[in-house]
């Protein structure tokens, strides 16, 4: 059994997972290759305080391979890791949130 905090890796913040935060209430989460929906939906709610998450999505973003400038070839490749879009039904997350003044 995994802690929750091994669970969620770390927020994904970028232009489409801060629309979607925005406008549909979604956030985006690195988590870990064995995670299940359920353990992602536990860390969330209790992480996070007066949050109600309604839906889980997960995918695996697939390994991808990078080119050396220099001469073309295949030199590196980087890791598969797993991506949770949480919807909530209640609350917001402060990590997305912009700069409050």
């Amino acid at each position: 059994m995994t802690s929750i905090y091994e669970v969620l890796r770390r927020p994904i913040i970028t232009e489409k997972s801060t629309r979607l935060a925005s406008k549909y209430h979604q956030y985006v989460f690195e988590v870990a290759l064995h995670a299940t929906r359920a353990q992602v939906k536990e860390a969330v709610e209790t992480l996070f305080e007066n949050v109600e998450v309604a839906q889980v999505n997960t995918l695996v973003a697939p390994a991808k391979r990078t080119r050396s400038l220099r001469n073309r070839q295949v030199r590196t490749r980087r890791a598969a890791y797993k991506k949770a879009i949480v919807t909530l039904s209640k609350g917001t997350i402060p990590i997305f949130e912009g700069v409050k003044g």
